[in-house]
């Protein structure tokens, strides 16, 4: 019986040996798949009690062990399969192949890492020859040296943790985890296909009459030119430390002094990511149940880009200009919100975030009364007594007289007035916008909560931490996994990606390989609607 180990995916290390006989892989199979019996039995008959704790451990070990020989032994059948229907020579888009002889692979899996072998296609007649292996494409396996379950599985972690912590996580259920930049790669290899997802994603079934968006931005920080300069220049070459304190030490003389920050400055220049949450609501009787179908989409491409395929996927769904339906948008009153909103849906009824109005009610009542008082929080209430029951008018005048009555001299009245004024702008330019009693009759939406709570946890939690320093085009492969995955499409997206690559590898006779070490470029906007 041929001994089943654990190799290394390091090539020096890898024990080629011999290609072992489909019979020989059964009797492994059998042999280890009798381990496993024996194995309770003599857990179970020692003298010293045994714990659970200490046998699930070793039952791993030898189950792993198995799972690597029924995997040796599928491959190595399947490939006896494949190349019965093989010529010797085979087309693949005018390009001329001819078989050589099989080449052993070291292939990382769910068990740990196998050995297999699978026969090679050789380009002939080229100067820049290159092939394929049959068996490779059959399965779907990529040039990559982890399997597609290791690849994504890793991905999935690292759309929650950082690259480190989501190797160091599959380090628990894999024996074979891959590296921290296998990691990143790979998040950058399904990122690349992210987009064309969600172009070709066939509309929902069983959608409401009314179309609610919610638009909104949020920042994650990117490196500056300086931090960017210092990743890309060339490496200095410097006298090894034994100690990792005085090596930070060493490494951060050859920096230049950091300015220190003053009162309001950034310091993590963030770049904005805008994210539109797309649902339905279903009418029963008076009410709008739902949300229905809820999808959302996020992108650091400019903003434009957001409402480009908010407006797709309207289309999509049916909701499309002249249609008569119902389309709802609400932003938290940005400008650039609102003018591609005019743009892309001049049909949409759009709404101001009340929440985001009333924060500006408390900010002009503190101009007069002081915070924290009774008199404040009793003014409150009144002015939002009048903005829900549809007294915008007056509202607007008690805050003009609440500012004519505030002198222009006097200590603390510049502030004041300038807060109080710039609370009263701000609602007179939206005052069309607040027409919250009739949204509240009609059922409609009010509020953006639910965009609030997404960028928070899409873009936030994930991209937003101290010491991260992000590429726009890097955070945007993370940013787009992650709404696939909140959409609830990952084992649909991880599969689209899948028979893409497989049918592509299939059809021009080469290996495909997942991992990328370029990001794909920001998408690009379409000419103005």
């Amino acid at each position: 019986m041929s001994k089943i180990i654990e190799f290394s995916l390091r090539r020096n290390n890898d024990p080629v040996g011999e290609r072992p006989t489909v019979e020989a892989l059964r009797a492994d199979v059998r042999a280890l798949a009798l381990s496993v019996e024996t194995l309770a039995d003599e857990w179970a008959e020692r003298k010293e009690p045994p714990t659970l704790r200490d046998f699930e451990p070793a039952l791993r070990s030898v189950v792993f062990s198995l799972g690597r020989a029924v995997l040796m032994l599928f491959l190595a059948l399947r490939e006896n399969v494949v190349m019965r229907h093989f010529p010797d020579r085979v087309e693949r888009m005018g390009r001329s192949f001819r078989a050589a002889p099989p080449q052993s692979r070291a292939l990382a899996t769910l068990f740990g890492v196998v050995r297999y072998w699978r026969t090679y296609y050789r380009e002939s007649g080229a100067d820049d020859r290159s092939g394929f292996h049959p068996l490779d494409q059959s399965l779907g396996l990529t040039a990559d040296r982890f399997s597609w379950n290791v690849l994504s599985s890793a991905v999935w972690l690292a759309l929650r943790l950082s690259f480190a912590e989501a190797r160091t996580a599959l380090m628990h259920f894999v024996p074979d985890a891959p590296s921290t930049e296998v990691v990143e790669q790979s998040v950058l290899g399904f990122g690349r296909y992210s987009e064309e997802w969600f172009e070709q994603q066939a509309p929902p079934a069983g959608d409401g009459e009314v179309l609610v968006m919610q638009f909104d931005s949020k920042g994650a920080p990117t490196a500056t030119d300086t931090e960017m300069k210092r990743r890309r220049g060339p490496r200095r070459g410097r006298k090894p430390e034994t100690s990792r304190r005085h090596a930070g030490r060493t490494r951060r003389k050859g920096w230049s002094k950091k300015k220190r920050c003053l009162k309001g400055d950034k310091s993590k220049n963030a770049k904005m990511g805008t994210l539109v949450i797309m649902y339905t609501l279903r009418r029963e009787g008076d009410r709008l149940v739902g949300p229905v179908n809820r999808r959302q989409y996020a992108s650091f491409a400019p903003k434009r880009r957001t409402f480009e395929v908010a407006r797709r996927e309207a289309d999509k769904r049916g909701f499309t200009r002249g249609s008569g339906k119902t389309v709802q948008i609400i932003t938290d009153g940005d400008n650039d919100l609102a003018c591609y909103a005019a743009q892309y849906f001049p049909e949409a009824l759009v709404t101001i975030d009340v929440m985001h109005v009333i924060e500006k009610l408390w900010s002009a009542g503190e101009s007069v009364y002081q915070e924290g008082s009774r008199e404040l929080e009793e003014w409150v209430e009144l002015q939002k007594e009048r903005l829900y029951g549809g007294q915008v008018p007056a509202l607007l005048n008690e805050l003009r007289q609440r500012l004519t009555a505030i002198p222009k001299t006097g200590p603390g009245n510049k502030g004041k007035r300038e807060r109080l004024g710039q609370a009263l702008r701000y609602l007179e330019k939206r005052e069309a916008k607040l027409n919250y009693s009739e949204l509240l009759a009609q059922d409609l939406e009010i509020g953006s909560g639910m965009v609030e709570g997404a960028v928070k946890n899409i873009i936030a939690k994930r991209c937003d931490h101290g010491g991260m320093r992000w590429i726009k085009e890097r955070v945007e492969a993370v940013l787009q996994l992650r709404c696939i995955d909140a959409n609830g499409d990952w084992e649909a997206f991880t599969n689209y990606v899948h028979d893409r690559m497989q049918s592509r590898a299939a059809q021009h006779g080469v290996r495909l390989r997942l991992q990328c070490s370029t990001p794909a470029p920001l998408p690009k906007c379409a000419e103005a609607a």
